[in-house]
């Protein structure tokens, strides 16, 4: 299979073409609480500005610092990450756990149902997307340590607030802006949302735990199985009984889970974003390292080294913010909402419906925002 940035490379080359082939193309605009929204019925044609073959290098570039946000944000958390890995306590805190769970078979066949029903809860609520990054950290071990692979552990915190997100029933940056919008009632249609969340949600459950135990009862089916093998899995055995606990251990894991509710509170609370987000992690990675006993070097050297761990995901996000870049700057991103739209309007309702939802999924690879979507479409 292509490597990732191969193919969002070849995407970035596809969309630049498309801006040659495509007529250009804008919708007039208007400003309302903060927002630009489309103004419906204001579709013109505009005179064609190609862009050069130069673009191919400036799109991933403009993407870097469209995103310079998130990208920040990563690889502050794969540093972050990377420190409080070094100090051992998340380790020895999974080998507790696989201990609990492996004593208790009931609660181990709980834990994926829960926890991905957590997420989703996250983000049906208040819109948790980039902020389940961190917790992949956590369960991608906690994963292979109980005989599942990375996938799985990528899964619970990425496909429960996918689920939640996208069958939202009261999240404020898609629901709220849409309806506000289009004059419906606030959070009208509740009861359809919420019975539309119960089933994407449980159709995820049962996705996760069918996957999970495949690939516990035959490791080779796993997509993931080289890598999965490459992996230092020795940190996350249990052989024998397991360690006790000490006051430094105690103290660093205590300082993890402050850091969690700080973090739930701050977000459903004070509203905090990426910049606050990251801030704590950075913070939490410090000081659960000096606790931990580890020196300034190699504090410092751990960093660095999660930090490093994060170049290719901020590459491809350059180059997907480069796709939206593209189409804008091309000027043929309205000219796809325009034609899209007149094509949908002509269907029956109930297959427009259905359109709808596969052109928006179409949209999701040039704009990435809920907030921005429902504001656009």
């Amino acid at each position: 299979m292509p490597h990732t940035l191969v193919i969002v490379g070849s995407l970035v080359a596809l969309v630049l073409v498309l801006s040659w082939l495509l007529p250009s193309g804008r919708y007039e605009r208007i400003e309302q609480d903060g927002r630009l929204l489309t103004v419906p019925g204001t579709y013109e044609r505009i005179d064609k500005q190609y862009l050069g073959p130069q673009w191919l290098l400036i799109a991933p570039i403009r993407g870097y610092l469209d995103g310079a946000l998130i990208i920040a944000f990563l690889i502050l958390i794969g540093g972050a990450f990377s420190v409080i890995q070094a100090t051992g306590t998340i380790e020895f805190a999974i080998r507790r756990i696989t201990v609990a769970l492996t004593a208790h078979p009931r609660l181990e066949k709980l834990m994926i149902p829960v926890l991905v029903t957590i997420f989703s809860l996250a983000g049906s609520v208040f819109g948790m997307a980039e902020e389940v990054i961190p917790f992949v950290l956590v369960f991608v071990p906690l994963a292979l340590s109980l005989g599942y692979d990375s996938i799985v552990g990528v899964a619970i915190p990425f496909l429960g607030a996918a689920a939640g997100f996208g069958a939202a029933f009261f999240n404020p940056f898609t629901v709220g802006v849409a309806q506000g919008l289009v004059g419906l009632p606030l959070y009208s249609g509740l009861g359809y949302r919420l019975f539309t969340w119960l089933l994407t949600t449980g159709v995820m459950i049962a996705w996760i735990v069918v996957y999970a135990a495949r690939v516990r009862r035959s490791p080779a089916l796993s997509p993931v199985r080289e890598l999965d093998l490459a992996r230092d899995q020795a940190a996350f055995r249990v052989d024998g009984a397991p360690e006790p606990w000490t006051a430094r251990r105690l103290a660093v894991l205590g300082i993890f889970l402050g850091s969690m509710v700080v973090l739930v509170w701050g977000i459903l609370e004070k509203k905090w974003f990426i910049e606050e987000i990251g801030a704590l992690f950075l913070a939490m990675g410090l000081v659960m390292g000096a606790a931990a006993g580890l020196k300034a070097d190699e504090i410092a050297r751990s960093f660095v080294a999660g930090a490093k761990e994060m170049v290719n995901v901020t590459l491809i996000i350059a180059c997907g913010r480069a796709l939206l870049i593209l189409a804008r700057e091309g000027q043929v991103l309205d000219t796809i909402l325009f034609y899209s739209s007149q094509a949908i309007s002509s269907l029956p309702t109930v297959i427009a419906a259905q359109v709808m939802f596969g052109v928006q999924a179409v949209i999701n690879f040039f704009i990435h925002s809920g907030t921005a979507q429902a504001a656009l479409t």
